[in-house]
């Protein structure tokens, strides 16, 4: 990339490229974003947007426009909203949130809203909002049963939404359902273990794989099942390295790639593959591998 950074986002655009927006380095937010030609390998700078920030989320549109959705600078959570257009290589300002969020999940439901969740703004949030892209208007939904920060928000099969973990006082177990119908968050099983800064995966068969993340203490190397049919989860094959803040991504063959992260004591280096077929890791060593698509993390 031209700039180190931090706390950024990274998108996957309808023809191929990486979005990548935001963050911060040791110069301060970043304001900048930058566009990764899968097919040259070359970083190009975008133009700039108006206000840097970190820990927002970004969402990819029904008409591939991308939605950056607050974060946090030195004037701490933000309500600020912008748009980047890929065909015309600009940004705009949208529509403001009703309440300053950061360390948030948003996810595009299947009708082309996006739904902002939860979050922090001095203190972890319950609250949740739908963005209209038609209107360009936020517009409050139905409350978490949980107050949550560094969660995860993953789109089901069904078109509903799990959130699982993250934080209030404590680290969370509690996870939940949101139904785009009825606007509703209903309670759902819970985690085996409570833990944040995880990544949330949507297997091909429509379970979710959670992996890894914080557990109030010490890293955890531990990964679980959450079947949507039944409402329950299950542990499946314990990590090699235990770790949080790492990235996973689904590949062509339905098995999972880990990579990075941290355990308590050291950034890691290290990859996993989870084979779905039998629940188990294997180590890897450094080769070129094609995601399918970038699961949620934190």
């Amino acid at each position: 990339m031209n700039n180190a950074r931090y706390g950024h986002t990274a998108s996957i655009l309808f023809d191929g490229s990486v979005l990548v927006v935001g963050g911060s380095n040791s110069n301060g937010y970043l304001n900048t974003s930058e566009l990764y030609n899968p097919s040259t390998g070359v970083w190009t700078l975008t133009r700039q947007f108006n206000v840097g920030r970190e820990d927002h989320t970004a969402s990819v549109l029904s008409n591939g426009q991308v939605l950056i959705v607050g974060g946090y600078n030195l004037n701490g959570a933000m309500v600020n909203v912008n748009l980047y257009d890929p065909l015309a290589n600009i940004w705009t300002t949208g529509k403001r949130l009703n309440i300053a969020r950061e360390d948030h999940r948003s996810v595009t439901l299947v009708n082309g809203a996006v739904l902002a969740i939860g979050g922090r703004n001095t203190v972890a949030l319950s609250s949740s909002e739908l963005y209209d892209p038609l209107t360009d208007t936020w517009t409050f939904t139905g409350s978490l049963n949980n107050a949550r920060d560094d969660h995860t928000a993953s789109v089901l099969n069904n078109g509903k939404v799990l959130v699982a973990g993250g934080m209030d006082v404590n680290v969370l177990k509690s996870a939940e359902i949101y139904d785009p119908s009825t606007n509703i968050w209903t309670l759902t099983g819970n985690l085996k273990m409570a833990r944040s800064h995880y990544t949330a995966t949507v297997l091909f068969n429509g379970n979710v794989l959670v992996v890894g993340g914080f557990g109030g203490s010490s890293a955890l190397n531990s990964a679980e099942l959450y079947d949507p049919s039944t409402g329950t989860w299950t542990l499946t094959g314990n990590l090699i390295n235990a770790r949080y803040g790492h990235s996973a991504c689904i590949l062509a063959n339905g098995n999972i790639l880990v990579v990075g992260g941290y355990d308590g004591t050291a950034y890691l280096k290290a990859a996993e593959l989870y084979n779905r077929l039998s629940g188990t890791w294997t180590s890897i060593v450094e080769r070129k591998i094609t995601c399918y698509w970038r699961s949620e993390s934190e």
